[in-house]
């Protein structure tokens, strides 16, 4: 299922890259920089930056948040901290431990510049919700349709310490049958370096994911047993299941709410460019600067017919019609 934390750190990259390279482009004195003693006029710099495709997207971008703060302020929009608090979460969990902030830091992008950005995916979220319809018939078609993807087989999550010979295993065993630390001898013992420094955790995994022999093992020992040694082509392992889940077929029950979230994300994919389109079309916007007099697409015009086309709800038919790849279990 694709994950609706829009826009991605690169999107967001882009955008708030190009507003602050233009902002910082407009600062500073007379002086952009010198030569040798020979100073760099920021009047030529700035008429240079003027007539770049960069600076035209600044512009686009500029006046494309320009409009959603005002819609959202004419529809008296409120878009509570906590929600983009949030949406913010959400993301920073889909990367290691530091990694989002550093992202940001590489980006020149800071927490606020962010918020701003999630502000306004929130507000054009709110601005098409009213036209977005998932109806029961739309889930069950696609629930016929992506099994594959929704259904989730059984899982087991285990811990095992590899080794190279069947002595060293079967001595391994032996302490761990006699009440030695897992954790510690997989630390110790281990030559598995991606999984011996915490503690022999593999976590999750379905058949086909593990060489046949472990997953075997894995899938026919009882829970919290220390098995006996396990040769692969590794090895030597010992293991331990710690947990495990059955499959689950999904059904509208158990996996309705994942379905809507879905529909909903591709129904907005739909919408959001011609409200974007919309906003624009009934906007006053004049263009002071000769050289960036074509940096905005041109608009096209909106009929009823094609809103209508546009926004109409998602029926079943079409939801069957839905591509596979749009979704993950």
């Amino acid at each position: 299922m694709p994950n609706r934390n829009r826009p991605s750190l690169a999107l967001m990259s882009v955008m708030l890259g190009l507003i602050l390279a233009g902002c910082a482009a407009a600062s500073g004195g007379d002086e952009i920089a010198s030569v040798n003693g020979e100073k760099l006029s920021r009047a030529e710099y700035l008429a240079k930056l003027e007539a770049t495709q960069q600076a035209k997207s600044i512009l686009n971008q500029m006046v494309q948040s320009a409009l959603v703060e005002q819609y959202a302020k004419d529809q008296n929009i409120q878009i509570p901290e906590s929600d983009i608090r949030k949406k913010e979460d959400e993301i920073k969990a889909r990367y290691p431990a530091g990694q989002f902030e550093t992202i940001l830091k590489q980006q020149n992008l800071t927490e606020n510049d962010v918020k701003r950005i999630l502000r306004q995916q929130l507000i054009v979220e709110k601005g098409v919700g009213k036209d977005i319809h998932i109806s029961n018939a739309d889930i069950k078609a696609y629930l016929d349709k992506n099994h594959t993807l929704l259904d989730k087989a059984a899982q087991v999550r285990a811990r095992h310490i590899l080794v190279a010979d069947e002595k060293t295993a079967a001595e391994v065993e032996a302490k761990l049958k006699g009440g030695a630390s897992f954790a510690t001898l997989a630390k110790q013992s281990s030559t598995d370096p991606s999984s011996k420094d915490k503690g022999g955790e593999l976590g999750f995994f379905s058949k086909g994911q593990m060489v046949p022999s472990f997953e075997a093992a894995a899938f026919s020992q009882a829970i919290g047993v220390v098995g006996p040694p396990v040769k692969s082509p590794f090895g030597y392992h010992i293991i331990e299941v710690e947990e495990k889940k059955p499959a689950i077929v999904a059904t509208a029950a158990n996996s309705g709410n994942q379905i809507k979230d879905t529909l909903t994300h591709q129904q907005e994919q739909t919408l959001i460019p011609p409200f974007l389109q919309d906003l624009r079309s009934k906007a006053s916007i004049k263009i002071e600067d000769p050289l960036l007099k074509d940096a905005l697409p041109p608009v096209l015009p909106t009929t009823a017919a094609t809103t209508a086309a546009t926004t109409a709800p998602t029926t079943a038919a079409t939801t069957k019609a839905t591509t596979e790849a749009t979704a993950k279990p």
